[in-house]
């Protein structure tokens, strides 16, 4: 097995809303993309971050005697911590008491993280389940991607990729000869929207989508919908030309708006981009999706 060793920001089992059956999810950190909804804002960067939750805080003292570059302090019991310099040590997160500080990514190898995710490997004989790669974006770290598919899929395991679809195409190309199933993002069919809202067109990534149309691969459509972004006729329209064009595409999951991203943002210093504290709810959905079942052969699901 290959020993390109990954940056990861979770290993969770028992899942059961990323593909078929139960499943081990592997979040692998980095993304090419910045949506403004990101639910998922731990995993932009690459590199392992701090999270730090103040409520949390009991003002102890111990993350500023710990950090050797000083970024945190104490003054009046408050605590202060300066991002700027700081490399996701985490030595800060080992000596806080109360999980107030977090760190939020860590260096796996391959077979590390098979070897977690075949603890489970009953559960998927008996659910038709396997691993899935999530993330941030898998395709941002190509190297030890690859490696993990290739170990998994010789180890017999069925293989979900979650993906915005947005990477190198050769990599994309061999990735699928090892994934049976890619719950691929649809954000915003509009190439000037999905620019201004995640930050780069969406030219490759329907180049990306056209070839593995080619390669035969098997798809699921994975749409986040948002209020005042796309939760409206002309997106709908886009995404109703797509599942006609490419036969790959074997359903539709429509993912409403949830603002857990929100609080995530702010745990690591930043503000975020789309700040609606409510959900989307289905029943504001469900005429869209219904307008989609209509023209579609495919089934077309809301999350």
């Amino acid at each position: 097995m290959s020993d390109a060793t990954g940056t990861i920001f979770n290993i969770q089992r028992f899942c059961t809303q990323d593909g078929p059956g139960i499943r081990t999810t592997v979040f692998v950190k980095g993304c090419p993309l910045r949506c403004a909804w990101c639910h998922n804002p731990e995993s932009h960067r690459i590199a392992p971050e701090v999270m730090f939750s103040p409520e949390k805080c009991i003002g102890c003292g111990d993350c500023a005697a710990m950090c050797e570059k000083g970024l945190h302090s104490m003054t009046g019991g408050m605590h202060g911590f300066d991002r700027r310099g700081c490399g996701g040590c985490g030595k800060c997160a080992e000596a806080c008491c109360t999980g107030a500080l977090e760190l939020c990514g860590y260096a796996a190898a391959p077979q590390e993280v098979l070897a977690t995710v075949l603890r489970d490997r009953e559960f998927y004989k008996n659910t038709g389940g396997g691993m899935t790669l999530s993330g941030g974006e898998p395709l941002a770290q190509p190297a030890f991607t690859l490696a993990l598919l290739k170990a998994a899929k010789a180890e017999g395991l069925h293989i979900c990729m979650e993906t915005c679809g947005y990477g190198d195409p050769a990599v994309v190309k061999e990735a699928a000869q090892y994934t049976d199933l890619f719950l691929f993002d649809c954000k915003l069919t509009d190439a000037a929207l999905h620019k201004q809202y995640t930050g780069v067109d969406n030219t490759l990534i329907l180049q990306n989508l056209a070839m593995l149309n080619e390669l035969g691969a098997h798809i699921v459509l994975r749409c986040p919908i948002l209020p005042d972004v796309n939760l409206n006729d002309a997106h709908f329209d886009g995404i109703a030309v797509l599942a006609e064009r490419y036969g790959c595409i074997e359903q539709i999951d429509l993912e409403p708006y949830h603002p857990l991203g929100i609080s995530k943002s702010e745990r690591l210093g930043r503000a975020a981009a789309y700040d609606r504290t409510s959900l989307l709810e289905r029943s504001e959905l469900e005429p869209f999706a219904q307008k989609l079942r209509e023209q579609l052969s495919v089934p077309v699901n809301i999350q």
